[in-house]
Protein backbone atom coordinates (compact mmCIF):
# COMPACT_ATOMS: atom_id res chain seq x y z
CA UNK A 1 0.00 0.00 0.00
CA UNK A 2 1.51 3.23 -0.99
CA UNK A 3 2.13 6.05 1.59
CA UNK A 4 -0.65 8.29 0.00
CA UNK A 5 -3.44 5.49 -0.11
CA UNK A 6 -2.38 4.91 3.88
CA UNK A 7 -3.47 8.80 4.59
CA UNK A 8 -6.49 9.10 2.47
CA UNK A 9 -9.31 9.92 4.20
CA UNK A 10 -12.61 8.68 4.58
CA UNK A 11 -15.58 10.30 3.34
CA UNK A 12 -16.86 10.80 6.68
CA UNK A 13 -18.81 14.19 6.91
CA UNK A 14 -17.32 16.30 9.82
CA UNK A 15 -20.21 18.23 10.00
CA UNK A 16 -22.74 15.09 11.46
CA UNK A 17 -23.88 16.44 14.88
CA UNK A 18 -25.47 13.95 17.58
CA UNK A 19 -26.04 14.80 20.50
CA UNK A 20 -23.69 13.63 23.34
CA UNK A 21 -26.84 11.93 25.55
CA UNK A 22 -27.46 9.43 22.49
CA UNK A 23 -23.97 8.95 21.27
CA UNK A 24 -23.48 5.36 23.01
CA UNK A 25 -26.42 4.37 20.96
CA UNK A 26 -25.54 5.78 17.71
CA UNK A 27 -21.39 5.98 17.78
CA UNK A 28 -21.31 2.99 15.79
CA UNK A 29 -23.85 3.83 12.93
CA UNK A 30 -21.68 7.97 12.84
CA UNK A 31 -18.35 6.33 12.75
CA UNK A 32 -19.41 3.55 10.36
CA UNK A 33 -17.44 5.19 7.57
CA UNK A 34 -14.70 6.37 9.77
CA UNK A 35 -13.49 3.23 10.70
CA UNK A 36 -10.58 4.24 8.04
CA UNK A 37 -9.94 7.49 8.86
CA UNK A 38 -6.22 7.54 8.06
CA UNK A 39 -3.50 9.86 9.96
CA UNK A 40 -2.57 8.96 13.55
CA UNK A 41 -3.09 12.42 15.94
CA UNK A 42 -2.14 12.63 19.38
CA UNK A 43 -1.52 16.66 19.42
CA UNK A 44 -3.39 18.60 22.38
CA UNK A 45 -6.75 20.19 21.20
CA UNK A 46 -6.22 23.27 19.16
CA UNK A 47 -8.04 26.55 19.07
CA UNK A 48 -10.86 27.24 17.30
CA UNK A 49 -11.42 30.80 15.03
CA UNK A 50 -14.88 31.18 17.62
CA UNK A 51 -14.49 32.77 20.97
CA UNK A 52 -14.92 30.75 24.08
CA UNK A 53 -17.93 30.15 25.97
CA UNK A 54 -18.97 32.77 28.27
CA UNK A 55 -16.84 35.49 26.60
CA UNK A 56 -13.55 34.83 29.04
CA UNK A 57 -10.46 37.07 28.16
CA UNK A 58 -7.95 37.61 30.48
CA UNK A 59 -5.53 40.89 30.52
CA UNK A 60 -2.45 38.37 30.86
CA UNK A 61 -0.73 38.44 27.28
CA UNK A 62 -0.32 34.37 27.71
CA UNK A 63 -2.36 32.17 28.64
CA UNK A 64 -3.72 28.48 28.70
CA UNK A 65 -6.32 26.77 30.65
CA UNK A 66 -5.81 23.12 30.61
CA UNK A 67 -8.16 19.93 31.89
CA UNK A 68 -5.76 17.96 33.40
CA UNK A 69 -7.42 14.79 33.65
CA UNK A 70 -9.05 15.24 30.23
CA UNK A 71 -5.65 16.52 28.87
CA UNK A 72 -7.89 19.50 27.39
CA UNK A 73 -7.15 23.17 26.74
CA UNK A 74 -10.00 25.35 27.81
CA UNK A 75 -8.83 28.56 26.76
CA UNK A 76 -5.58 29.83 25.35
CA UNK A 77 -3.87 33.33 24.43
CA UNK A 78 -0.50 33.15 22.38
CA UNK A 79 -0.05 29.99 24.41
CA UNK A 80 2.91 28.89 21.79
CA UNK A 81 4.93 32.27 21.73
CA UNK A 82 8.81 31.09 23.41
CA UNK A 83 9.05 33.62 26.44
CA UNK A 84 11.04 34.00 29.63
CA UNK A 85 9.56 31.83 32.56
CA UNK A 86 11.19 33.05 35.11
CA UNK A 87 11.29 30.72 38.22
CA UNK A 88 8.05 29.14 36.30
CA UNK A 89 10.83 26.90 35.13
CA UNK A 90 11.69 25.82 38.61
CA UNK A 91 9.05 23.19 37.34
CA UNK A 92 11.20 21.47 34.99
CA UNK A 93 14.09 21.26 37.71
CA UNK A 94 11.86 19.58 40.19
CA UNK A 95 11.06 17.15 37.47
CA UNK A 96 14.56 16.14 37.36
CA UNK A 97 14.86 15.72 40.65
CA UNK A 98 11.73 13.54 40.95
CA UNK A 99 12.73 11.42 38.43
CA UNK A 100 15.88 10.71 40.33
CA UNK A 101 13.96 10.17 43.17
CA UNK A 102 11.88 7.75 41.71
CA UNK A 103 14.10 6.20 40.20
CA UNK A 104 15.83 5.63 43.32
CA UNK A 105 18.62 7.55 42.29
CA UNK A 106 18.27 9.76 44.84
CA UNK A 107 16.76 9.66 48.35
CA UNK A 108 14.99 12.48 50.33
CA UNK A 109 17.38 12.25 53.33
CA UNK A 110 20.76 12.56 51.05
CA UNK A 111 22.60 15.49 51.81
CA UNK A 112 24.02 17.89 48.97
CA UNK A 113 26.81 20.29 49.91
CA UNK A 114 25.96 24.53 49.55
CA UNK A 115 28.63 25.48 46.80
CA UNK A 116 30.35 29.30 46.81
CA UNK A 117 28.41 29.26 43.06
CA UNK A 118 25.14 28.26 44.40
CA UNK A 119 25.56 30.94 48.12
CA UNK A 120 26.68 33.83 45.92
CA UNK A 121 24.80 33.39 42.38
CA UNK A 122 21.21 31.94 44.25
CA UNK A 123 21.86 32.76 48.02
CA UNK A 124 22.35 35.20 50.57
CA UNK A 125 25.03 37.63 48.46
CA UNK A 126 22.68 37.46 45.30
CA UNK A 127 19.75 39.50 46.81
CA UNK A 128 17.38 37.30 44.63
CA UNK A 129 14.99 34.70 46.30
CA UNK A 130 16.54 32.45 48.41
CA UNK A 131 16.63 29.94 51.57
CA UNK A 132 19.62 31.25 53.30
CA UNK A 133 21.78 27.87 52.91
CA UNK A 134 24.76 29.14 54.54
CA UNK A 135 28.20 28.41 52.68
CA UNK A 136 29.72 24.72 52.71
CA UNK A 137 27.20 23.14 54.64
CA UNK A 138 25.08 19.89 54.21
CA UNK A 139 21.23 20.29 53.26
CA UNK A 140 18.93 17.40 53.08
CA UNK A 141 17.22 16.64 49.56
CA UNK A 142 13.68 17.03 50.79
CA UNK A 143 14.85 20.61 52.29
CA UNK A 144 15.95 21.81 49.19
CA UNK A 145 12.48 20.70 47.96
CA UNK A 146 10.68 22.59 50.11
CA UNK A 147 12.91 25.77 49.51
CA UNK A 148 12.46 25.76 46.10
CA UNK A 149 8.91 24.96 45.76
CA UNK A 150 7.27 27.25 48.96
CA UNK A 151 10.14 30.10 49.16
CA UNK A 152 10.91 29.93 45.21
CA UNK A 153 14.69 29.54 46.34
CA UNK A 154 17.51 29.65 43.55
CA UNK A 155 20.03 28.90 46.07
CA UNK A 156 18.15 25.25 46.63
CA UNK A 157 17.41 24.84 43.02
CA UNK A 158 21.57 25.18 42.08
CA UNK A 159 21.95 23.33 44.93
CA UNK A 160 20.12 20.22 43.65
CA UNK A 161 21.40 21.20 40.46
CA UNK A 162 24.77 20.36 41.07
CA UNK A 163 24.50 17.82 43.47
CA UNK A 164 22.53 15.52 40.77
CA UNK A 165 25.13 16.52 37.91
CA UNK A 166 27.95 17.83 39.00
CA UNK A 167 27.62 21.17 37.54
CA UNK A 168 24.73 23.34 37.07
CA UNK A 169 25.55 23.74 33.64
CA UNK A 170 25.47 20.20 32.66
CA UNK A 171 22.00 20.02 34.72
CA UNK A 172 20.17 22.31 32.27
CA UNK A 173 21.17 20.20 29.15
CA UNK A 174 19.91 17.45 31.02
CA UNK A 175 17.08 19.43 32.01
CA UNK A 176 16.24 20.21 27.95
CA UNK A 177 16.68 16.43 27.12
CA UNK A 178 14.36 15.35 29.57
CA UNK A 179 12.05 17.89 28.71
CA UNK A 180 12.02 16.41 25.23
CA UNK A 181 11.38 13.33 26.66
CA UNK A 182 7.96 13.99 28.20
CA UNK A 183 7.12 15.76 25.21
CA UNK A 184 7.94 19.72 25.78
CA UNK A 185 9.18 20.32 21.80
CA UNK A 186 10.10 24.18 22.45
CA UNK A 187 11.57 24.83 26.31
CA UNK A 188 15.43 25.58 26.35
CA UNK A 189 16.80 25.58 29.76
CA UNK A 190 20.17 27.25 30.75
CA UNK A 191 20.09 27.13 34.45
CA UNK A 192 18.42 25.53 37.18
CA UNK A 193 16.85 28.97 38.88
CA UNK A 194 15.01 30.91 35.88
CA UNK A 195 17.30 34.21 35.92
CA UNK A 196 17.34 35.50 33.19
CA UNK A 197 19.58 33.58 30.61
CA UNK A 198 20.08 33.52 26.55
CA UNK A 199 18.17 30.31 25.51
CA UNK A 200 16.09 29.74 28.85
CA UNK A 201 12.57 30.44 27.53
CA UNK A 202 9.19 27.75 27.49
CA UNK A 203 5.54 28.47 26.41
CA UNK A 204 2.49 28.62 28.03
CA UNK A 205 1.53 25.77 26.68
CA UNK A 206 4.41 23.94 27.87
CA UNK A 207 4.41 25.00 31.24
CA UNK A 208 1.13 23.60 31.49
CA UNK A 209 1.74 20.10 30.00
CA UNK A 210 4.84 20.11 32.28
CA UNK A 211 2.34 20.61 35.28
CA UNK A 212 -0.05 18.27 34.41
CA UNK A 213 3.10 15.77 33.54
CA UNK A 214 4.21 15.97 37.10
CA UNK A 215 0.54 15.70 38.67
CA UNK A 216 0.31 12.57 36.91
CA UNK A 217 3.84 10.93 36.75
CA UNK A 218 4.74 12.60 40.48
CA UNK A 219 1.77 12.22 42.92
CA UNK A 220 4.26 11.14 46.33
CA UNK A 221 6.24 14.58 45.32
CA UNK A 222 3.74 16.97 44.25
CA UNK A 223 2.28 17.50 47.34
CA UNK A 224 5.09 19.67 47.60
CA UNK A 225 4.39 22.39 45.63
CA UNK A 226 0.94 22.93 47.65
CA UNK A 227 3.05 23.33 51.20
CA UNK A 228 1.63 26.61 52.81
CA UNK A 229 4.75 27.36 54.85
CA UNK A 230 8.34 25.68 55.24
CA UNK A 231 10.48 26.47 58.43
CA UNK A 232 14.41 25.95 57.82
CA UNK A 233 17.03 25.72 60.38
CA UNK A 234 14.66 27.02 63.16
CA UNK A 235 15.81 30.29 61.86
CA UNK A 236 13.34 31.00 59.08
CA UNK A 237 9.43 30.38 58.18
CA UNK A 238 8.81 30.89 54.58
CA UNK A 239 5.30 31.04 53.23
CA UNK A 240 4.42 29.90 49.77
CA UNK A 241 4.94 32.54 47.13
CA UNK A 242 1.69 31.13 45.30
CA UNK A 243 -1.30 33.12 47.24
CA UNK A 244 -3.59 31.00 45.71
CA UNK A 245 -2.66 27.88 48.19
CA UNK A 246 -4.36 30.45 50.89
CA UNK A 247 -7.60 30.84 49.22
CA UNK A 248 -10.32 29.64 50.75
CA UNK A 249 -12.57 29.91 47.69
CA UNK A 250 -10.03 27.65 45.91
CA UNK A 251 -8.83 24.43 46.61
CA UNK A 252 -5.43 25.12 45.04
CA UNK A 253 -2.43 22.85 45.64
CA UNK A 254 0.63 24.10 43.77
CA UNK A 255 2.17 24.75 41.56
CA UNK A 256 4.94 27.75 40.70
CA UNK A 257 5.22 32.03 40.62
CA UNK A 258 7.81 33.67 38.68
CA UNK A 259 8.74 37.24 38.04
CA UNK A 260 11.80 38.48 36.15
CA UNK A 261 11.74 41.66 34.89
CA UNK A 262 12.17 40.42 31.36
CA UNK A 263 8.96 38.40 32.13
CA UNK A 264 6.28 40.27 34.42
CA UNK A 265 4.51 38.56 36.61
CA UNK A 266 3.52 35.13 35.67
CA UNK A 267 1.89 31.88 37.51
CA UNK A 268 1.58 28.08 36.55
CA UNK A 269 -1.41 27.08 39.37
CA UNK A 270 -3.69 23.81 39.53
CA UNK A 271 -6.70 23.33 41.85
CA UNK A 272 -9.33 20.68 41.96
CA UNK A 273 -13.27 20.31 42.39
CA UNK A 274 -14.63 16.51 42.98
CA UNK A 275 -13.18 14.78 39.88
CA UNK A 276 -12.68 17.75 37.75
CA UNK A 277 -8.56 19.13 38.00
CA UNK A 278 -7.60 22.21 36.07
CA UNK A 279 -4.19 23.78 35.28
CA UNK A 280 -3.34 27.50 34.63
CA UNK A 281 -0.81 29.62 33.22
CA UNK A 282 -0.55 33.00 33.04
CA UNK A 283 2.21 35.17 32.20
CA UNK A 284 3.61 38.51 31.25
CA UNK A 285 1.49 40.57 33.98
CA UNK A 286 1.98 43.92 35.38
CA UNK A 287 1.63 43.01 39.47
CA UNK A 288 1.48 40.33 41.60
CA UNK A 289 -2.25 41.34 42.57
CA UNK A 290 -2.89 41.23 39.15
CA UNK A 291 -1.31 37.85 38.81
CA UNK A 292 -3.61 36.23 41.46
CA UNK A 293 -6.57 37.66 40.31
CA UNK A 294 -6.47 36.26 36.60
CA UNK A 295 -5.16 33.19 37.51
CA UNK A 296 -7.74 32.96 40.16
CA UNK A 297 -10.59 34.73 37.38
CA UNK A 298 -9.74 31.71 34.92
CA UNK A 299 -9.67 28.86 37.50
CA UNK A 300 -13.29 29.78 38.47
CA UNK A 301 -14.61 30.50 34.69
CA UNK A 302 -13.29 26.59 34.50
CA UNK A 303 -14.99 25.09 37.21
CA UNK A 304 -18.14 26.93 36.44
CA UNK A 305 -18.30 26.44 32.56
CA UNK A 306 -17.39 23.27 31.83
CA UNK A 307 -18.58 19.71 32.69
CA UNK A 308 -18.13 16.07 32.18
CA UNK A 309 -20.60 14.25 29.91
CA UNK A 310 -20.55 10.33 29.31
CA UNK A 311 -19.70 8.79 26.34
CA UNK A 312 -18.98 5.12 26.91
CA UNK A 313 -18.75 3.00 30.20
CA UNK A 314 -15.68 0.76 31.10
CA UNK A 315 -15.32 -1.91 28.46
CA UNK A 316 -17.97 -0.48 26.14
CA UNK A 317 -16.98 -0.84 22.53
CA UNK A 318 -16.62 2.48 20.58
CA UNK A 319 -16.64 1.29 16.48
CA UNK A 320 -13.83 -1.15 15.09
CA UNK A 321 -10.44 -0.58 13.17
CA UNK A 322 -9.90 -2.70 10.25
CA UNK A 323 -7.61 -5.72 10.41
CA UNK A 324 -4.99 -6.43 7.57
CA UNK A 325 -3.27 -10.03 8.27
CA UNK A 326 -5.62 -11.08 10.95
CA UNK A 327 -7.22 -13.86 12.09
CA UNK A 328 -10.28 -11.03 12.44
CA UNK A 329 -10.53 -8.41 9.41
CA UNK A 330 -12.23 -5.66 12.72
CA UNK A 331 -10.20 -4.84 16.13
CA UNK A 332 -12.96 -3.90 18.51
CA UNK A 333 -11.85 0.02 20.15
CA UNK A 334 -12.31 0.46 23.64
CA UNK A 335 -11.44 3.41 26.13
CA UNK A 336 -8.87 3.00 29.18
CA UNK A 337 -12.11 3.15 31.64
CA UNK A 338 -14.88 5.14 31.33
CA UNK A 339 -14.86 7.46 28.40
CA UNK A 340 -15.94 11.12 29.40
CA UNK A 341 -15.83 14.23 27.21
CA UNK A 342 -15.91 17.92 28.68
CA UNK A 343 -18.58 20.50 26.84
CA UNK A 344 -20.06 23.75 28.72
CA UNK A 345 -21.78 23.45 31.12
CA UNK A 346 -25.04 25.12 28.97
CA UNK A 347 -24.12 22.42 26.10
CA UNK A 348 -27.09 21.19 24.17
CA UNK A 349 -24.73 18.07 23.70
CA UNK A 350 -24.48 18.46 20.22
CA UNK A 351 -20.96 16.84 18.89
CA UNK A 352 -18.75 15.54 16.35
CA UNK A 353 -17.20 12.47 16.24
CA UNK A 354 -14.39 10.90 14.24
CA UNK A 355 -11.85 8.18 14.32
CA UNK A 356 -8.29 8.63 13.34
CA UNK A 357 -6.03 5.79 13.15
CA UNK A 358 -2.72 4.30 11.16
CA UNK A 359 -4.42 2.19 8.98
CA UNK A 360 -5.24 -1.34 8.39
CA UNK A 361 -3.81 -2.16 11.48
CA UNK A 362 -0.94 -5.26 10.69
CA UNK A 363 -1.43 -8.07 12.96
CA UNK A 364 -1.03 -9.35 15.56
CA UNK A 365 -2.41 -6.97 17.86
CA UNK A 366 -2.54 -7.24 21.54
CA UNK A 367 -5.39 -6.61 23.83
CA UNK A 368 -4.66 -3.13 25.19
CA UNK A 369 -2.65 -1.64 22.84
CA UNK A 370 -2.96 2.03 22.28
CA UNK A 371 -4.22 2.55 17.90
CA UNK A 372 -7.05 4.75 17.72
CA UNK A 373 -7.48 8.55 18.69
CA UNK A 374 -11.42 9.34 19.02
CA UNK A 375 -12.21 13.26 18.32
CA UNK A 376 -14.98 15.28 19.60
CA UNK A 377 -15.74 18.34 18.97
CA UNK A 378 -18.59 20.71 20.03
CA UNK A 379 -19.69 24.00 18.13
CA UNK A 380 -20.12 25.50 21.38
CA UNK A 381 -16.67 25.13 22.64
CA UNK A 382 -13.60 25.70 20.97
CA UNK A 383 -11.52 23.23 22.46
CA UNK A 384 -11.23 19.18 21.36
CA UNK A 385 -12.00 15.99 23.28
CA UNK A 386 -8.41 14.18 22.36
CA UNK A 387 -9.34 10.32 23.59
CA UNK A 388 -7.00 7.74 23.24
CA UNK A 389 -8.57 4.35 22.04
CA UNK A 390 -6.86 0.84 22.91
CA UNK A 391 -7.55 -2.80 21.23
CA UNK A 392 -10.54 -4.75 22.82
CA UNK A 393 -9.09 -8.18 21.85
CA UNK A 394 -6.11 -10.01 20.81
CA UNK A 395 -5.75 -10.71 17.08
CA UNK A 396 -3.02 -13.40 15.65
CA UNK A 397 -1.51 -13.23 12.17
CA UNK A 398 -3.99 -15.19 9.53
CA UNK A 399 -2.21 -17.45 6.54
CA UNK A 400 -0.78 -16.55 3.73
CA UNK A 401 -3.76 -16.13 1.29
CA UNK A 402 -6.24 -14.85 3.55
CA UNK A 403 -2.99 -11.76 3.85
CA UNK A 404 -3.06 -11.36 0.16
CA UNK A 405 -7.20 -11.50 -0.33
CA UNK A 406 -6.85 -8.39 2.81
CA UNK A 407 -4.16 -6.68 0.56
CA UNK A 408 -6.30 -6.72 -2.62
CA UNK A 409 -9.62 -5.70 -0.28
CA UNK A 410 -7.39 -2.83 1.48
CA UNK A 411 -6.29 -1.70 -2.55
CA UNK A 412 -9.85 -1.80 -3.59
CA UNK A 413 -11.17 0.20 -0.41
CA UNK A 414 -7.98 3.04 -0.72
CA UNK A 415 -8.98 3.60 -5.01
CA UNK A 416 -12.63 3.91 -3.86
CA UNK A 417 -11.64 6.60 -0.77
Amino acid sequence: MSRRQKRRQTPYDPALLVSATRLPRLINIALAVALLAMGAGHAVAQKADKPPPGGIDTKAPRAVIMDSGENMVLFEKDADTLMVPASMSKMMTLAVVFRELKAGRLKLDDTFMVSEHAWRTGGAPSGTSAMFAPLNTAVTVEDLIRGVTVQSANDGAIILAEGISGSEEEFAREMTKYAREIGLQKSTFANATGLPAEGHLMTARELAQLARFLIAEHPDYYQYFGLQEFRYRDKFTFRNRNPLVFDPELPADGLKTGFVKESGYGLTASAKKGDQRLIVVTAGLSSPKEREAEAKRLLQWGFKNFKQFRLFDAGQKVSDALVWGGSQHYVPLVGEGDINILLPTASTGAVTATIHYEGPIKAPIKKGAQIATLRVSSPESQATNEIPLYAGMDIEPSNFLWRGLDSLGCLAICWIL
